[in-house]
Protein backbone atom coordinates (compact mmCIF):
# COMPACT_ATOMS: atom_id res chain seq x y z
CA UNK A 1 0.00 0.00 0.00
CA UNK A 2 2.78 2.48 0.92
CA UNK A 3 4.74 1.52 -2.23
CA UNK A 4 1.73 2.27 -4.46
CA UNK A 5 1.17 5.59 -2.69
CA UNK A 6 4.84 6.55 -3.18
CA UNK A 7 4.70 5.64 -6.89
CA UNK A 8 1.54 7.71 -7.31
CA UNK A 9 3.21 10.66 -5.56
CA UNK A 10 6.28 10.28 -7.78
CA UNK A 11 4.06 10.20 -10.87
CA UNK A 12 2.23 13.38 -9.80
CA UNK A 13 5.53 15.15 -9.09
CA UNK A 14 6.90 14.12 -12.49
CA UNK A 15 3.79 15.48 -14.24
CA UNK A 16 4.03 18.78 -12.35
CA UNK A 17 7.76 18.95 -13.13
CA UNK A 18 7.22 18.34 -16.85
CA UNK A 19 4.43 20.94 -17.02
CA UNK A 20 6.72 23.63 -15.59
CA UNK A 21 7.31 26.17 -18.42
CA UNK A 22 11.04 26.47 -17.64
CA UNK A 23 11.46 22.70 -17.82
CA UNK A 24 9.48 22.54 -21.04
CA UNK A 25 11.67 25.26 -22.60
CA UNK A 26 14.81 23.40 -21.50
CA UNK A 27 13.48 20.19 -23.06
CA UNK A 28 12.74 22.06 -26.30
CA UNK A 29 16.27 23.49 -26.30
CA UNK A 30 17.76 20.04 -25.72
CA UNK A 31 15.66 18.56 -28.52
CA UNK A 32 16.85 21.39 -30.79
CA UNK A 33 20.44 20.49 -30.07
CA UNK A 34 19.78 16.78 -30.57
CA UNK A 35 17.73 16.96 -33.75
CA UNK A 36 18.93 20.16 -35.42
CA UNK A 37 22.68 20.11 -34.70
CA UNK A 38 23.64 21.13 -38.23
CA UNK A 39 21.15 24.02 -38.31
CA UNK A 40 22.55 27.50 -37.94
CA UNK A 41 21.28 30.97 -38.69
CA UNK A 42 22.31 32.93 -41.76
CA UNK A 43 24.64 35.89 -41.40
CA UNK A 44 22.94 38.76 -39.55
CA UNK A 45 20.44 36.44 -37.87
CA UNK A 46 20.72 35.41 -34.24
CA UNK A 47 19.70 32.02 -32.79
CA UNK A 48 17.64 31.60 -29.64
CA UNK A 49 15.99 28.32 -28.70
CA UNK A 50 15.02 26.71 -32.04
CA UNK A 51 14.52 29.92 -34.04
CA UNK A 52 16.57 32.52 -35.88
CA UNK A 53 15.84 36.22 -35.36
CA UNK A 54 16.65 39.27 -37.43
CA UNK A 55 16.34 42.86 -36.24
CA UNK A 56 15.61 45.07 -39.23
CA UNK A 57 18.02 47.89 -39.97
CA UNK A 58 15.25 50.06 -41.38
CA UNK A 59 11.92 51.26 -40.02
CA UNK A 60 8.44 51.11 -41.46
CA UNK A 61 4.81 50.31 -40.80
CA UNK A 62 3.74 46.99 -39.31
CA UNK A 63 2.64 45.80 -42.75
CA UNK A 64 5.96 46.82 -44.32
CA UNK A 65 7.78 44.91 -41.59
CA UNK A 66 5.68 41.82 -42.14
CA UNK A 67 6.23 42.00 -45.89
CA UNK A 68 9.99 42.31 -45.41
CA UNK A 69 10.05 39.30 -43.07
CA UNK A 70 8.02 37.22 -45.52
CA UNK A 71 10.40 38.19 -48.34
CA UNK A 72 13.14 36.65 -46.17
CA UNK A 73 11.25 33.38 -45.66
CA UNK A 74 10.25 34.41 -42.13
CA UNK A 75 7.46 36.32 -40.40
CA UNK A 76 7.18 38.85 -37.61
CA UNK A 77 8.12 37.28 -34.28
CA UNK A 78 5.57 35.25 -32.29
CA UNK A 79 6.44 35.38 -28.57
CA UNK A 80 5.83 32.01 -26.90
CA UNK A 81 7.58 32.37 -23.53
CA UNK A 82 8.92 34.83 -20.98
CA UNK A 83 12.42 33.66 -21.93
CA UNK A 84 11.78 34.65 -25.55
CA UNK A 85 10.40 38.04 -24.41
CA UNK A 86 13.54 38.61 -22.30
CA UNK A 87 15.76 37.60 -25.23
CA UNK A 88 13.96 40.04 -27.55
CA UNK A 89 14.24 42.92 -25.08
CA UNK A 90 18.01 42.40 -24.74
CA UNK A 91 18.43 41.70 -28.48
CA UNK A 92 16.49 44.69 -29.82
CA UNK A 93 17.05 47.45 -27.24
CA UNK A 94 14.69 49.68 -29.24
CA UNK A 95 10.99 49.88 -30.01
CA UNK A 96 10.18 47.11 -32.47
CA UNK A 97 7.13 45.65 -34.16
CA UNK A 98 6.15 42.11 -33.17
CA UNK A 99 3.69 39.78 -34.89
CA UNK A 100 0.60 40.53 -32.81
CA UNK A 101 -2.46 42.51 -33.93
CA UNK A 102 -6.23 42.88 -33.60
CA UNK A 103 -6.82 44.16 -37.15
CA UNK A 104 -9.62 41.67 -37.88
CA UNK A 105 -11.66 42.36 -34.75
CA UNK A 106 -11.02 44.98 -32.08
CA UNK A 107 -9.88 43.35 -28.84
CA UNK A 108 -9.29 39.90 -30.40
CA UNK A 109 -5.50 39.68 -30.52
CA UNK A 110 -3.94 37.19 -32.90
CA UNK A 111 -0.39 36.30 -33.81
CA UNK A 112 0.73 36.27 -37.45
CA UNK A 113 0.68 32.46 -37.40
CA UNK A 114 -3.07 32.61 -36.67
CA UNK A 115 -2.90 31.59 -33.01
CA UNK A 116 -4.91 33.70 -30.56
CA UNK A 117 -3.17 35.54 -27.74
CA UNK A 118 -3.25 33.36 -24.63
CA UNK A 119 -2.80 34.23 -20.99
CA UNK A 120 0.94 34.72 -21.59
CA UNK A 121 1.12 38.47 -22.19
CA UNK A 122 3.58 41.25 -21.55
CA UNK A 123 1.35 44.33 -21.83
CA UNK A 124 2.49 47.63 -20.36
CA UNK A 125 0.24 48.91 -17.57
CA UNK A 126 -3.15 50.11 -18.90
CA UNK A 127 -2.47 48.53 -22.30
CA UNK A 128 -3.86 47.70 -24.76
CA UNK A 129 -5.96 50.86 -24.88
CA UNK A 130 -6.64 51.38 -28.62
CA UNK A 131 -5.38 54.95 -28.29
CA UNK A 132 -7.42 55.65 -25.19
CA UNK A 133 -10.30 56.90 -27.36
CA UNK A 134 -8.10 59.92 -28.24
CA UNK A 135 -8.54 60.82 -31.93
CA UNK A 136 -4.91 61.97 -32.22
CA UNK A 137 -3.77 58.34 -31.83
CA UNK A 138 -6.39 56.74 -34.09
CA UNK A 139 -6.96 52.98 -34.17
CA UNK A 140 -4.16 51.05 -32.46
CA UNK A 141 -4.27 47.55 -33.89
CA UNK A 142 -0.60 46.49 -34.00
CA UNK A 143 1.83 45.72 -31.18
CA UNK A 144 5.38 46.83 -30.51
CA UNK A 145 7.83 46.35 -27.66
CA UNK A 146 8.38 49.65 -25.84
CA UNK A 147 11.73 50.92 -24.61
CA UNK A 148 10.72 54.00 -22.62
CA UNK A 149 11.83 52.57 -19.28
CA UNK A 150 9.39 49.70 -19.61
CA UNK A 151 10.11 46.94 -22.08
CA UNK A 152 6.59 45.63 -22.37
CA UNK A 153 4.00 45.62 -25.15
CA UNK A 154 1.96 48.56 -26.36
CA UNK A 155 -0.67 48.81 -29.09
CA UNK A 156 -0.02 51.48 -31.74
CA UNK A 157 -1.34 52.52 -35.10
CA UNK A 158 -0.07 50.04 -37.68
CA UNK A 159 1.09 53.06 -39.73
CA UNK A 160 3.68 54.12 -37.13
CA UNK A 161 7.29 53.59 -38.14
CA UNK A 162 9.42 51.18 -36.11
CA UNK A 163 12.02 48.54 -36.87
CA UNK A 164 10.74 44.96 -36.66
CA UNK A 165 11.93 41.52 -35.63
CA UNK A 166 11.64 38.58 -38.03
CA UNK A 167 11.61 34.97 -36.82
CA UNK A 168 12.15 31.73 -38.74
CA UNK A 169 13.08 28.12 -38.14
CA UNK A 170 16.52 27.33 -39.60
Amino acid sequence: MIINKNKETERKCLIIYLLNPSVMLALINISCLMFLPEKTCASGWRMFSCSCYLLSEKTGSWDEGRSDCRDRGADLVVIDSSEEQDFLVSFTQKQTWIGLNDKEEEGRWKWVDGTPLTSLTFWSPRQPDNGGEDPQWGEEDCVHIRTDGNTLWNDRSCRNSFPWVCEKIP
